[in-house]
């Protein structure tokens, strides 16, 4: 084995050892503190909330508990990040911080400290979504006209979340961002309503440029938009706004309309099919098994308010080519923590994880304590990861800590390793660019369990907390 530098050498030595220490020194070393195992932790009762805990060691010892073995030669996808959608309710919440606050509040989100929870992947609206304060588009006219050439087309309505977004890219520049539409202009859509609806087909080359011409106007502001998605929720024509659109014309407009129109404009943003339940997989699968639509298309996004989130394995199964993205799910105002700590963890997180995703997102970054803004016939119950109660004060809802176990800790760019399962212990494991092994573990059972952690011969026992979530890094 070749090292070009001590670096590389002490890099390849750690990784032997089924450890990493970074930055790596013969100190740390010699102290042996490559046998420790970082331990965080959230209990469902709220008694504990993102809490490191008195670490761990691998040690020579056996016992009868259940093993949870980790297997880095085992290797599935790369983890594009983890994080929330930026709506324009929660840029018009956070802006009500004062200047200290709000600074203080997205350092602690976005940024790489260690009182951060270095969220890394954002989801926006294109237009307003039903978290915004009013409804919106790029191109809204009179009723009666349409604007074909898009010449009225402007970002303006969203010039305080694009002054946010720059903000957050200074803390974080490696910050990714898909975004999702839920409504056309309603001058495109056969029913002229921001609710319900769908395209109309003389508008499908017109709506093309529309995606066009809002990611080259992000570009012009600073900010790039990774991917797309045709349509939030195309099954769900019943919000505000909203759209309804089939597979069919999905596969349609994208094969004729956004895949041509983003390849002659040179457009490199993923599109990302689907972004609803996982309860109709087949969505997807049909658009993915034509081949002219197949080229244009980056993967396929799922939700979790219907199906099993098995659905991504049997997309990802039947077209291994492409990725899966888990870009939403809620927690409600009539939910409480326990339940939604570990159902979250277990399914958004962890389960989105082992079925093949890329990315995992809870719904809504911040609201207020009435769950506003939104829209009239918009979500009155979606609870933010962050409320903002006034101008200096703010609380940090399950939400944040579903993601911040995994954002915190497994930065873009990991890959999701080998790890095994008990009756009640979910878990999820990744190997770090850097080298660390971080694993997440839910416990669902009501009591504590005892299991080890097994990894390159080494042997770990561990007790995590009844209905409680916990990160481990080593």
């Amino acid at each position: 084995m070749k090292f070009h530098n001590l670096y590389s050498f002490f890099k390849g030595t750690a990784l032997l050892c089924g450890v990493v220490l970074f930055p790596l020194s013969c100190t740390s070393l010699g102290k042996d503190k490559g046998n420790e195992i970082e331990y965080w932790l959230t209990k469902g009762d709220e008694s504990v909330k993102l809490q490191q805990q008195t670490p761990i060691r691998f040690v020579k010892s056996s016992n009868n508990y259940q093993n949870i073995e980790i297997d880095a030669s085992q290797k599935f996808q790369y983890i594009d990040g983890f994080g929330y959608t930026l709506t324009g309710g929660s840029v018009e919440v956070i802006n009500r911080l004062s200047p200290s606050k709000r600074k203080a509040l997205l350092t602690e989100l976005f940024g790489k400290e260690k009182n951060s929870i270095s969220v890394s992947y954002l989801r926006l609206s294109i237009g307003a979504s039903d978290l915004d304060g009013e409804v919106f588009s790029y191109d809204d006219l009179p009723e009666g006209q349409t604007d074909v050439e898009l010449s009225k087309f402007s970002l303006t309505r969203d010039k305080n979340l694009i002054t946010m977004l720059k903000e957050i890219s200074i803390i974080n520049p490696d910050i990714k961002i898909i975004a999702a539409p839920w409504s056309p202009p309603v001058w495109m859509k056969d029913n002229g309503k921001s609710k319900g609806g769908s395209l109309k087909p003389e508008f499908y080359r017109a709506y093309a440029n529309y995606f066009t011409k809002y990611i080259q106007g992000m570009k012009k502001e600073g900010i790039k938009i990774d991917a797309i998605t045709p349509q939030n929720e195309p099954l769900h024509p019943g919000n505000n706004p909203s759209l309804y659109m089939s597979s069919a014309q999905q596969g349609d407009f994208i094969k004729n309309h956004l895949g041509p129109v983003f390849k002659t404009n040179g457009i490199t943003t993923k599109i990302v099919i689907y972004d609803h339940n996982c309860n109709k997989p087949e969505y997807a699968l049909d658009i993915l098994k034509d081949p002219e639509a197949y080229q244009y298309i980056d993967g396929s996004a799922f939700h979790l308010y219907e199906g099993e989130i098995s659905a991504l394995t049997a997309v990802h199964n039947a077209f291994p080519d492409k990725n899966l993205y888990f870009t939403e799910q809620w927690t409600g105002s009539k939910g409480n923590f326990n339940d939604d700590l570990n159902w979250h963890t277990k399914n958004v997180i962890i389960g989105s994880m082992r079925n093949w995703s890329k990315t995992a997102l809870e719904w809504n970054l911040a609201n207020d304590p009435k769950y506003g803004p939104h829209t009239d016939g918009g979500c009155t119950e979606c609870k933010g990861a962050i409320t903002v109660s006034d101008s200096e004060n703010f609380t940090r809802n399950v939400a944040y800590y579903i993601i911040a176990h995994a954002s915190k800790f497994v930065p873009a760019g990991s890959q999701r390793i080998s790890s095994t399962q008990t009756k009640n212990l979910s878990t999820a494991a990744f190997m770090t660019q850097s080298g660390k092994i971080v694993v997440i573990v839910q416990n669902e059972s009501k009591e504590n369990e005892h299991f080890n952690i097994k990894f390159a011969g080494q042997s770990a026992a561990v007790t995590i907390s009844g209905q409680s979530a916990a990160t481990y890094i080593f």
